[in-house]
């Protein structure tokens, strides 16, 4: 990109927060990077959804949230080990590659006529990783980059980028797969590879222009930059993720707000697998599809991709309009609010009746608000972290805690369908209270937060010993 066409990208990015000098290639690049990704999963998620539903029930999707918690152990062991062992560019590029390759198998496996049933929860299993870990090292790259006053300005357009590659991802699997498009869900894994390998290409290019920037800086400004700058080029310190959490208590209160927050939101998926289903059911027995795996499949992958495309798109127009204007006004303590609060109301509402509307819509705010401003605070609150915790504690949180809470749901809804006969009213009631107890840790996060941010200000304010 030519001097004349950074400045244009300067310009333009401008309309949305402030950019200085010399920032707008790089944010520009991180934008299209999670853009990308964000596209690739858009894509792999109806499919995984459209898998699992033709033929296993909603509780029997939400079980597999064990299976993906217990895998994660292994997963974030071997991850923490690898990066105390390569550089960041190597270690984003050989995670996504094995993710791509991952893709490949599980196309030539459906070409080799692998039972749908037996692929549909080994493929569901596998996005339930995938997804939180290749969007959480990407944001660990991204917080390893800006220090906390830039990350807070730049986050946002960078956040902006993510949710029109979910919203057109969405839009594209709609139109794409079969019966009305060309592709068959298994064809857009191949799709979805192709995309992710251009988010390396991508990455490389980011950190090979941000090292530079570093090595061509004078003597005195090496000796001036920040920790993370200077070890940019080698690889984490040793120590697992775990180990970094549990050291800090700031880290285990952000864990638990994650694990809040994902307890919620499972159990409001739980309740939309459920409606999903039975929108199939009723459009068979309404003679609006055949009664075929295939049908269902369509149908069910069709739904939720137009489900998707809704929630994206408010997303999109969110952190558009919203988010940088709620962080400068209430920051990114304040921001965390939002959230729980519309979670706590809609489930309110799904507690009086769980009708398809009240949960379809309940769902929309609550994803789309935790898609873009929730999921820009989220990113803002490792700024002010060491940059082991930026990679090895964020992907433990981001995947791990995540997915605790997903087993916590399975556990919820076992014990509620098996031995209370629960519904879906009486879940979202213990959203409600769960949605109350988010609250208050992102408050004790909030006062945490004060708390370090100012150790920081007040550590950057001591004189060189040297």
């Amino acid at each position: 990109m030519n001097e004349k066409s950074s400045g244009i990208v300067h310009k333009f990015l401008r309309l949305f927060t402030v950019v200085h000098p010399g920032e707008a290639l790089t944010v520009f690049l991180l934008a299209a990077n999670i853009f990308l990704i964000g596209a690739a999963y858009s894509i792999l998620k109806p499919v995984k959804k459209g898998l699992i539903l033709t033929k296993h029930s909603a509780e029997q999707e939400a079980y597999l949230f064990a299976i993906v918690a217990v895998l994660l152990i292994f997963v974030i062991k071997a991850f923490s080990y690898l990066s105390s062992k390569v550089p960041r560019q190597k270690l984003i590029a050989s995670v996504t590659l094995f993710f791509i390759s991952n893709l490949v198998l599980f196309y030539i496996l459906s070409e080799a006529g692998m039972s749908l049933s037996i692929l549909g929860i080994i493929f569901w299993v596998w996005v339930s990783i995938f997804n939180v870990f290749i969007i959480a090292q990407f944001w660990a790259f991204s917080n390893d980059i800006y220090a906390e006053e830039a990350g807070k300005r730049l986050f946002p357009i960078v956040m902006f980028g993510q949710n029109v590659g979910f919203y057109l991802g969405a839009q594209s699997t709609s139109f794409l797969v079969k019966p009305k498009g060309p592709f068959t869900p298994f064809q857009l894994m191949i799709l979805a590879g192709i995309i992710l390998f251009i988010c390396i290409v991508l990455t490389l290019i980011v950190h090979k222009r941000e090292t530079k920037k570093i090595q061509n800086r004078t003597a005195q400004q090496i000796e001036d930059k920040t920790p993370s700058e200077k070890v940019a080029e080698k690889p984490l310190k040793k120590g697992g993720g775990f180990r970094i959490i549990f050291q800090s208590k700031y880290l285990i209160l952000v864990a638990f707000v994650i694990l809040a927050l994902n307890y919620v939101n499972t159990t409001g998926e739980y309740m939309k697998s459920d409606v999903w289903k039975r929108a199939a059911t009723e459009a068979v027995e309404n003679g609006r599809i055949e009664n075929t795996d295939d049908a269902r499949m369509g149908f069910i992958t069709k739904t939720d991709s137009d489900f998707n495309s809704l929630v994206n798109l408010f997303s999109m127009l969110i952190q558009l309009f919203l988010v940088s204007r709620i962080l400068k006004w209430f920051g990114v303590k304040g921001a965390m609010l939002f959230l729980p609060f519309i979670a706590l109301g809609g489930y309110f509402f799904i507690g009086l009746g769980a009708t398809f509307a009240v949960v379809k819509w309940t769902k929309v705010a609550e994803n789309s608000t935790d898609y873009s401003l929730m999921n820009t605070v989220k990113q803002a609150l490792f700024l002010i972290t060491s940059r082991e915790a930026k990679y090895k504690a964020k992907a433990a949180i981001d995947t791990f805690f995540v997915r605790t809470g997903d087993v916590l749901v399975s556990l919820t809804i076992f014990i509620g369908t098996t031995f209370f006969a629960f519904n879906l009213e009486s879940f979202a009631k213990i959203n409600v209270i769960v949605a109350v107890i988010w609250i208050i840790l992102s408050f004790l996060t909030i006062k945490e937060h004060k708390r370090l941010s100012a150790k920081k200000a007040t550590d950057n304010q001591i004189p060189n010993a040297n």
